[in-house]
């Protein structure tokens, strides 16, 4: 019985760590890394539920290459402009970067940069941004206007 005790403390004290662990927050002028990534100080973070083009990436439109990973990573940093940004982190990706829901001006970033098209719902860590992922793509706007493989494909595909 003091095994179980001792054993539901431990467990406890672990999950209470873990989630203070994972509120944290993050504020300050962002260094933009790419269109799903960005610095603040010396924290890197990666914006959660999303996945922008890698910034090498290209799409087509029209059979003509469109740099479409620079447009997400340009578009980021418009929305940014380099005002202060809010990260609110809810986990840490086995990269050690922290996950977090960014806002600008109270403007959701993960959410905007979906919305717009900049970016995919990534669909195999979060269902949060579906339905922006589909308003996207229903008003073919941002890498939803060409021919584009996904970014999680994409990355497997050129893996060195």
């Amino acid at each position: 019985m003091r095994f179980f005790k001792i054993f539901i403390l431990i467990l406890t004290s672990l999950v209470f760590i873990t989630n203070f662990a994972n509120s944290k927050t993050i504020l300050g002028k962002a260094k933009i890394i790419d269109g799903d990534t960005i610095h603040i100080k010396s924290n890197k973070i990666r914006l959660h539920g999303i996945d922008a083009p890698e910034t090498k990436q290209t799409c087509k439109i029209d059979n003509q290459d469109w740099y479409c990973g620079k447009q997400s990573t340009k578009e980021l940093k418009n929305l940014i402009n380099n005002q202060k940004v809010e990260c609110n982190v809810n986990d840490v990706d086995r990269y050690n970067r922290y996950v977090a829901i960014c806002f600008v001006n109270e403007i959701n970033i993960n959410q905007w940069m979906v919305k717009n098209g900049w970016a995919i719902a990534y669909r195999y860590y979060s269902k949060d941004y579906i339905v922006e992922e589909k308003y996207a793509n229903d008003n073919k706007l941002g890498i939803w206007k060409s021919e584009f493989i996904e970014p999680y494909a994409y990355r497997r595909q050129n893996k060195n």
